[in-house]
């Protein structure tokens, strides 16, 4: 197998051949979380309230799979521009080891801290009922999120984009097809309402982690994974935590925002929980196929980058960031024509869609800028620099916008809140454009 064609083929098919596939599947990921919402909500409205509740650790649980696999990502990308084969074997090894542990210690976690947890946010039985049977469904197949996300990745540093396409794909059609069908009881299936929709999507996870492991062991690929690769006395694995954790706090903090955010916004109403818990779902049609992009171009770059081709790497950049752009353009435009119909997939009481409504059109004003500073971390992350891609991430999740969120919730309530969101992405794509310019020059 040749690999150099990361470095050889023209920029703009390399990176649409890179990134469509993992756009369209990121795409299918963000309709799966909002299908799945949606049939959460015809539960009732507690049900929607715990799934929103439930999700900053949800996505706890895929920051530290997913962070610590973009190391690995990082880590064989690079090795296989260098030409230094086995250690990227070396990378992919210790790099399934580890996120196996991870899984199994999340599942343990989680499932211990939800009830606690859960009434920090809430007095109200039936929501904290809701969120606890939810929960212990989910986090019982941490183990298999972070299986999968580490042959995700392990694929994706090879080019393997078809692969990871349709793995992802086939576990979110799953999940789709059997929310409905666990929830409310059809055919031989019986009702299991909040419980049917957590299974549901452990069920779609194990399928794609099944489809990985087939893929691993019947196609031709660069990369093996042996007991013999898991040399520990190399310290492989520091590279890999050296950009897997800052990774993975990439990811993490949002967890941390909306937690602070329900906090906030819950002194004035429960409607703003839902409303919160209603755009980061809609948002996700928007920033997991911005994040396709991303890991599209992470090991475009972190290949050039370890074949020295540095210009080829500035050019990579240029031309995802473009993509990233006219998605949000597109998100922006959804956001002001139909924002009504958006959040009315959530919830159909009035006083929630009206507030729902201002939200998505005032923090959807900071969606096109937002593009800089999510390309600008993930091209940080492609060549190893995981430190400054923290900060960037810092900036928009916790530096700059909870201070913002308190003060202008002070003064003007829940809207206060939602405009914090535009005003801080402003400043971040500021800020996250120098950094990154700066370190790729001295590069």
């Amino acid at each position: 197998m040749n690999q150099n064609f990361m470095k050889e083929r023209a920029i703009l098919p390399l990176i649409l051949s890179m990134s469509l596939p993992m756009m369209f599947s990121m795409m299918m990921a963000s309709l799966y979380n909002i299908v799945d919402s949606y049939f959460v909500a015809k539960i009732s409205e507690n049900a929607m309230t715990a799934l929103s509740l439930v999700f900053p650790i949800q996505n706890l649980v895929n920051a530290i799979t997913i962070g610590f696999a973009i190391g690995i990502n990082a880590i064989i990308a690079y090795h296989l521009g260098a030409k230094e084969e086995k250690k990227a074997n070396i990378g992919a090894t210790q790099g399934l080891f580890f996120n196996g542990i991870h899984g199994i210690l999340l599942t343990i976690i989680c499932i211990l801290i939800m009830p606690s947890f859960l009434k920090m946010f809430t007095s109200d039985s039936e929501t904290i009922n809701l969120g606890i049977r939810y929960s212990n469904i989910v986090f019982s197949f941490s183990l298999i999120i972070s299986l999968g996300m580490t042959f995700e990745k392990i694929f994706q540093s090879m080019g393997k984009m078809l692969i990871t396409m349709i793995c992802m794909l086939s576990g979110c059609i799953t999940n789709i097809i059997l929310d409905p069908i666990m929830i409310f009881g059809w055919g031989i299936f019986p009702k299991m309402g909040i419980e049917g929709a957590a299974l549901a999507t452990g069920i779609g996870q194990t399928f794609s982690l099944i489809l990985y492991i087939i893929f691993y062991y019947t196609t031709s690929i660069h990369i093996k994974i042996k007991p013999k690769y898991l040399v520990l006395s190399d310290k492989t694995y520091i590279k890999l935590y050296s950009i897997g954790i800052p990774a993975g706090l990439n990811i993490a903090l949002p967890s941390l925002l909306i937690s602070v955010l329900n906090g906030i916004l819950a002194t004035y109403s429960q409607i703003y929980v839902v409303v919160l818990g209603a755009y980061y779902k809609l948002q996700s049609f928007l920033y997991l196929p911005a994040n396709g992009i991303v890991q599209g171009m992470r090991p475009l770059i972190g290949f050039n980058y370890g074949a020295r081709e540095y210009e080829r790497v500035k050019k990579i950049y240029n031309f995802s960031l473009y993509f990233a752009i006219l998605i949000m353009v597109l998100g922006t435009i959804l956001c002001w024509s139909i924002p009504e119909i958006l959040i009315g997939m959530f919830t159909t009481n009035n006083n929630t869609i009206l507030a729902g409504t201002i939200a998505l059109k005032i923090i959807s004003i900071g969606f096109i800028i937002s593009a800089v500073s999510v390309i600008s971390s993930g091209a940080l992350e492609g060549i190893g620099m995981g430190g400054p891609s923290l900060i960037i991430s810092l900036l928009r999740y916790v530096l700059l916008i909870i201070p913002i969120a308190f003060i202008l919730s002070r003064f003007m309530e829940a809207i206060g809140v939602w405009h914090s969101f535009w005003i801080t992405e402003f400043l971040s794509a500021i800020i996250s454009h120098i950094l990154y310019v700066k370190i790729i020059l001295k590069k």
